[in-house]
């Protein structure tokens, strides 16, 4: 993969089509890019095949813990005579990840016929996506895709064979960034508060209505089609031996042309940098994130590390949603490390003691070092209250909060030792905004 071109490593699937007029629509969907065609043949195999088919591909979640999709639909129990679900995980919500969202806008469809393929593979009859209750105008685009596929018999009466039906709600959430962990996205689902429940039992045994469940991010279930249609053997021609397949790396931050890239699971910052013009002119990365702001941070020494699970992992990292944060050098660490532990404080649903507590410390003591209070016992304490969230919350939001912390002062504690003086943050916050560079040149500097 490496010798190829940048531009070349470039393989829209699921955003091939996002610039076309009504790219959004069943019309242009089905009749002019191939549409319901993977159904039509996941349809025609047995539900266990399509199991063992998707398995075969090699198919990953997308959501972040890249947990393999044909296993976790293999999970739910048969012949158990109860009810079966499928929710769709699409309560995006972390700093830096933003691929769902685009996706659920500008190409439902494929998202409503992965729901149908996946349903009939779990055999269930009524799937549910959870949606982040904020993007009303996503929220309207998804019904009128899910109103058109009734319409034309895709969803509703018979729409799994005869006697075999489906329905699909689509359900919006209150905003709450707890929901995106699977068992509180069930539990607001059900119509209580949002918050992790103890397992075992796992979903697939006791999930939504205590009966067996499937939950899968919108990414994971919305590449089941083409999958489906194109064969496992180009499936797995794309990506790396143990992460096959495509998928969205979300660019952000100081970058030249942030955006969606849709490439092969592997690729480098460094080549996705190179097709989208770079970090912002006269700048370097100094660092960035590979999967949204809960996965441990790297920096440009990073610039070559293998964007699949086994790459990232090994760089001491994750996946995740592959949201690329790329920050430059006008960039204070400290400064942005406390702004995602002020994000992780209030999105903590306060179950547990570790992240309840532990993190509003954390925001007090990075306020600190901002403000110039913080003494150098405070760069130790920062790392054993983290020490004290990480592994020992009731889920991962308190990892989450607790992996910049750990990387940042593995990476950079001279930058906290620096807010030292009694003077605060050395950094400019303008010199890192967007507008800084355009400023400087709209009034340049009179020198005398």
């Amino acid at each position: 993969m490496a010798t190829e071109s940048p531009e070349k490593l470039l393989s829209p699937v699921l955003s091939a089509y996002w610039d076309e007029p009504d790219a959004w629509t069943l019309e242009t969907y089905k009749r002019r890019h191939d549409g319901y065609e993977g159904l039509a043949k996941a349809l025609a195999m047995p539900p266990d095949d399509v199991i063992a088919y998707v398995k075969d591909a090699g198919l990953r979640g997308r959501g972040g813990a890249g947990f393999p999709t044909g296993m976790k639909w293999q999970f739910i129990p048969q012949g158990d005579d109860k009810p079966h679900y499928l929710v769709v995980n699409a309560d995006e919500s972390e700093p830096g990840t933003c691929k769902d969202i685009p996706l659920l806008f500008a190409n439902p469809h494929s998202l409503i016929e992965g729901i149908i393929i996946a349903c009939h593979a779990i055999r269930s009859s009524h799937a549910f996506i959870y949606l982040r209750g904020e993007v009303v105008p996503v929220l309207r685009r998804l019904h009128l895709a899910v109103r058109e596929a009734y319409e034309a018999g895709l969803l509703g009466k018979n729409a799994l064979g005869e006697g075999k039906d489906l329905e699909l709600t689509v359900h919006a959430g209150a905003g709450a960034y707890i929901c995106g962990e699977e068992t509180a996205l069930l539990d607001s689902l059900e119509g209580r508060r949002g918050q992790p429940r103890l397992r075992p039992p796992f979903p697939a045994v006791a999930g939504l209505y205590a009966c067996p469940t499937v939950v899968n991010n919108v990414e994971s279930i919305a590449s089941v089609p083409a999958l489906i249609n194109r064969g496992k053997e180009w499936f797995r021609s794309l990506g790396s031996e143990k992460s096959p397949g495509f998928t969205l790396y979300s660019l952000s931050g100081h970058v030249a042309n942030p955006g969606q890239y849709e490439a092969p699971l592997g690729i480098t910052l460094r080549q996705l940098l190179e097709m989208s013009g770079g970090m912002r002119p006269g700048h370097r990365l100094k660092f960035w994130t590979p999967g949204g702001s809960s996965t441990p941070m790297l920096t440009d020494e990073h610039l070559d590390v293998p964007l699949d699970y086994e790459g990232v992992g090994a760089a001491g990292s994750m996946l995740g949603t592959k949201a690329l944060q790329c920050f430059d050098e006008t960039t204070c660490v400290v400064r942005a490390v406390t702004r995602w532990t002020e994000f992780y404080a209030h999105e903590s649903c306060g179950k547990c003691t570790p992240c309840r507590e532990g993190t509003y410390w954390l925001v007090q003591l990075l306020r600190d070092f901002e403000s110039g209070k913080a003494t150098k016992a405070d760069i130790d304490k920062i790392d054993d209250i983290a020490d004290n969230i990480n592994g020992k919350s009731f889920c991962a939001l308190g990892d989450g909060a607790a992996s910049p912390i750990f990387s940042s002062l593995k990476y950079f504690r001279d930058e906290y030792e620096a807010h030292l003086d009694g003077r605060g943050c050395p950094f400019d916050p303008a010199k890192s905004t967007l507008w800084a560079d355009e400023n400087k040149t709209a009034h340049p500097e009179v020198k005398a």
